[in-house]
């Protein structure tokens, strides 16, 4: 073999390394861990159960973050209702159904706000999320028949499943660009975890 040709296979073979590299590191990855830093530079992913008053208490904090830091971090909240609270799953479900009428964090809000009236109650609260539904300004038929759409039960169980392989045991679970939060969801705990990834 010619001098120019093996430098031409060496060329060529580096030039597919390199083309491999960047369509492994570029690719869309859904499978990533948990707040892989996508959109802002740091990813905050929250784990919650609507239900669950830990998540409640946690609540104003994450939404302080939210307005302090802007597009800086993305925040991406994730349903993992906790199978003993009677009322999670459908509140999560509530939640997605507001959120395609657009009112997703509205509804989020509502449900935090209303917590101790609707958590903890052994029977069915559709009719709470019905009202929550109203006083949002929602449009109530579809609002309902989205309340039974099977699909967002499914989205909804998913979020857990991921959660739960993830190593999600409790609500809330917090993970900062896809390292697990440890101590206490704090304001103060939450910030200082995300200045260390921003610097």
């Amino acid at each position: 073999m010619s001098k120019n040709a093996r430098l031409s296979l060496v060329i060529i073979a580096v030039v597919a390394v390199v083309v491999a590299g960047f369509l492994l590191f570029s690719r869309n990855d859904t499978t990533a861990a948990p707040g892989s830093s996508s959109g802002g530079r740091v990813t905050v992913v929250e784990y919650l159960d609507l239900e669950c008053p830990s998540c409640r208490a946690a609540y104003p904090g994450v939404e302080r973050l939210k307005t302090e830091y802007g597009e800086r971090v993305t925040f991406d909240v994730r349903h993992f209702p906790i199978p003993s609270h009677r009322n999670a799953e459908l509140a999560a479900v509530a939640v997605e159904a507001a959120a395609a009428q657009g009112k997703r964090d509205e509804m989020f809000r509502v449900m935090f706000d209303a917590q101790q009236e609707w958590g903890g109650q052994q029977t069915s609260q559709r009719a709470a999320f019905v009202t929550f539904a109203q006083q949002l300004g929602l449009d109530q038929p579809a609002f309902e028949k989205a309340l039974d759409d099977p699909s967002l039960l499914e989205r909804v169980l998913a979020q857990r499943a991921e959660g739960s392989k993830a190593g999600v045991t409790g609500t809330p679970t917090f993970f900062v660009n896809g390292t697990k939060f440890t101590g206490a969801p704090t304001y103060d705990g939450l910030k200082k975890a995300i200045e260390r990834e921003l610097a």
